[in-house]
């Protein structure tokens, strides 16, 4: 089977489909992990939704049907198509029981097909369309107004020719988002402060389109992400440093499967290792007990992609293989240890851990353009992942994506709790600064 990752086409994964032993380990987080019935599922989908067709096996079934034609395009099985996150919960599981299945690859795959067809919610549709026109997702901005947040920085501006170690790229929501952004100038500030060499891309500085490709639109994706690569690889040797988890993996994960070798950090990245270089040095107490929200972009798809470029065989016509051995993303070499060291490092924070946490962690419910289309869905996410926070006795949810903080924070005030929610940035910027 040709199944090279980011190319493959639903066809590509019909062996997959037929060699799920509906074990059902994608619903759940893996067992010797669970630490109680209350916090024991991990797919939001299915969790939310309580029907098969809605988890990966359930998927693996529908795309089954689909491509059989026992089942017709449009209605709930389009539904259970796109009400997915696409945040890898169920491929990490999965790969604790299994080695030859790959959910998440397969869940997108459906999507783009649906995509083709021309049965992709309206509310993406529109999204994708700002993309094209805009460069952005976000409803109600305009182009022109992208590098606002930086005007006062005087930052190394990137496409007029100068150049920089490294290249500061906000995401759309903290380059758009008025909440958001004074945040990122704290962030180049505390970068600034500790001599980083530091630029951004001015007008230059569009969508990573990684939102386009976890809905589907995978044509939408490919033109965002050759026309940045064509812009970045002119400034030879930078590092784009991002304080979003989201673009952090379409540049390490979904940009390198199309070959673009582009380095990038989060933020949290860097700052913990200037950290560490005593280049930064936190002062204020801050006397807060705060628990740590994985980004699911950040951590266990923040893993960095590897070529492969081989063919499935069978030993014994029985026991599955690939040669060569595909690489297996398992999560677990995720952005995980440098926001909590920065959380250990500042005076006065004590962290105490979910139960859900690191290559397990539950989705904050933004993902996937599920936010757009299904608010009720990706608010209930959210108000689950708060109940998990809660259930730790912290002030403070504590992340390192935009995306997930709103969510979070959304939720938090819909149900009347006094937990607040802050990016990891944001904490050391009020001991640093």
């Amino acid at each position: 089977m040709p199944l090279k990752g980011y190319e493959a086409t639903l066809e590509d994964f019909r062996p997959m489909q037929e060699r799920c032993s509906n074990c059902l380990g994608c619903k759940f987080v893996p067992f010797e992990k669970i630490k109680s019935h209350r916090f024991g599922r991990n797919c939001p989908s299915v969790w939310y939704h309580n029907f098969n067709t809605y988890s990966a096996r359930g998927r693996f079934q529908l795309g089954q049907t689909l491509q059989d034609g026992y089942v017709e395009w449009g209605g709930q099985a389009v539904d259970a198509v796109f009400n997915c996150q696409a945040c890898g919960a169920c491929d990490i599981a999965c790969k604790i029981t299994r080695f030859n299945l790959e959910p998440l690859a397969h869940n997108i795959a459906l999507k783009e097909r649906a995509v083709e067809k021309g049965l992709a919610p309206p509310e993406l549709e529109a999204a994708v369309r700002q993309l094209s026109g805009r460069k952005t997702m976000l409803p109600a901005v305009k182009k022109e107004d992208r590098t606002a947040w930086a005007s006062e920085l005087k930052l190394k501006d990137l496409s007029a020719g100068e150049t920089a170690a490294y290249a500061f790229f906000p995401g759309c929501q903290y380059a758009y988002n008025p909440d958001l952004q004074s945040k990122a100038r704290l962030q180049v500030k505390i970068l600034l402060n500790a001599g980083v060499d530091l630029g951004f891309f001015g007008s230059g500085d569009m969508c990573c389109g990684g939102r386009a490709k976890q809905m589907g639109f995978r044509k939408a994706f490919e033109q965002e992400a050759g026309h940045n690569a064509k812009i970045w690889t002119k400034v030879r040797g930078i590092t784009i440093v991002t304080p979003c988890s989201d673009c952090y993996h379409a540049i390490k994960r979904q940009y390198a499967a199309l070959g673009y070798t582009i380095k990038v950090v989060h933020t949290s990245e860097l700052v913990g290792e200037l950290i560490k270089d005593g280049k930064l040095k936190f002062k204020k107490d801050l006397n807060v007990t705060v628990t740590y929200h994985d980004p699911c972009h950040l951590g266990r798809l923040g893993e960095p992609f590897e070529a492969w470029d081989g063919v499935e065989k069978k030993v014994l016509n029985q026991i599955h293989t690939w040669d060569p051995p595909r690489p297996r993303y398992a999560g677990t070499c995720g952005i995980y240890d440098a926001p909590r060291k920065i959380l250990n490092a500042i005076p006065g924070v004590r962290l105490i851990e979910m139960e859900r946490i690191r290559e397990n962690s539950w989705c904050c419910g933004a993902g996937g353009g599920c936010g757009l289309f299904n608010k009720t869905y990706a608010s209930a996410v959210a108000s689950e992942r708060v109940a998990e926070a809660l259930s730790t006795g912290a002030q403070t949810i504590v992340t390192g994506c935009p995306w997930c903080g709103i969510n979070l924070k959304a939720a938090c005030a819909e149900n009347g709790g006094t937990m607040g929610v802050a990016d990891i940035m944001d904490l050391a910027a009020q001991s640093l600064l």
